[in-house]
């Protein structure tokens, strides 16, 4: 089994020790990712759907990097930190898809790094 590791420059750098995401096989392994601007390293906030929205940009950088694309999801976990937000998010992560939907969960959570309000990681499988 090869196990390789994916990095790029166009989503924010780990900010401790774990990978951005791992390729074994045909199977990526993104790691969850918050609301950071991978051009100053500056958290985004404002509201949570310009969280979601960027947490969502970082992972398709990522999913880029490894040949891939938001279809190729087969699975998200979405941290909140307030349920309430549900709605919101749900409706920012619903743009980058079309159809066929990945399997998913979402849970709240009491805290998240850097406090922010989000977090998503994925599980995505090339065609």
């Amino acid at each position: 089994m090869s196990k390789k590791i994916i990095f790029t420059t166009a989503a924010p750098s780990p900010i401790g020790p774990y990978s951005q995401a791992v390729m074994v096989g045909d199977t990526l392994y993104v790691s969850g990712q918050i609301p950071i601007d991978p051009d100053n390293g500056d958290l985004v906030t404002g509201n949570i759907e310009n969280e979601a929205r960027q947490v969502m940009l970082n992972i398709g950088a990522i999913l880029k990097e490894a040949g891939l694309h938001y279809h190729n999801i087969i699975k998200t976990s979405i941290f909140l930190k307030d349920m309430n937000n549900f709605g919101k998010v749900n409706e920012v992560y619903g743009h980058f898809f079309s159809g066929h939907y990945p399997a998913r969960e979402t849970v709240e959570v009491s805290r998240l790094p850097k406090d922010v309000n989000v977090e998503i990681s994925v599980i995505a499988v090339k065609d």
